[in-house]
């Protein structure tokens, strides 16, 4: 490996090019190294081609046969940008929340149609919550088990009327998706048949 030796390091900013011992020959800009972990953050190309994203890379330096500094940075990176902790917290309260209530629909013992109904509507509707086995949304709109329109109650409006539209085209969805699975697994039943 052509990794820093004892007491050097990769400068934040600069660009380097690196060869995986499984020959992927990674190149990006210097973003962050971890001397102790041997660990390189580079910046690199979009691989989705879009001109205004990058890919984020960490590299463990264990696993590099080759390291090539094309271009080094001597002056001082410029500061990090300042983060909205309260943006964060906020965040990753709301996905704790998300997960939670995942476990409990699992623990509740929930069917898989009634968990995947819920992360539908939650999509659309934050507003969604489990009780026992019950969907409730927006507080206004019921949806019991087998989670079917029929199975939506609450008082006739808007929001019942949304709600129903939700679990119609969620329904709609899956069959949809059922149908383009069945003549795959078909072909592929057919061609492992024939090969046999």
């Amino acid at each position: 490996m052509a990794a820093p030796g004892p007491g050097e390091y990769f400068n934040v900013g600069s660009h380097v090019s690196c060869l995986t011992c499984l020959g992927q020959r990674l190149q990006g800009e210097v973003v962050a190294f971890d001397y102790q972990s041997k660990m390189l953050t580079l910046k690199c190309a979009p691989s989705s081609g879009k001109p205004n994203l990058n890919d984020v890379v960490l590299i463990n330096l264990a696993y590099v046969s080759e390291v090539d500094i094309i271009s080094d940075r001597t002056e001082t990176p410029p500061p990090l940008a300042s983060l909205n902790v309260n943006k964060l917290a906020n965040r990753a309260r709301t996905e704790k929340e998300d997960k939670l209530s995942q476990a409990y629909a699992i623990s509740a013992g929930v069917s898989v149609e009634g968990q995947q109904l819920f992360q539908t509507i939650h999509k659309t509707i934050k507003d969604c919550k489990w009780q026992e086995k019950n969907i409730i949304v927006m507080d206004d709109v019921v949806i019991a088990p087998p989670y079917q329109v029929e199975n939506c109650k609450g008082k006739e409006g808007s929001a019942l009327s949304h709600v129903r539209k939700i679990v119609e085209k969620h329904f709609r969805d899956v069959e949809s998706q059922k149908s383009v699975q069945r003549p795959q697994a078909q072909q592929t039943q057919k061609d492992s048949t024939l090969s046999s």
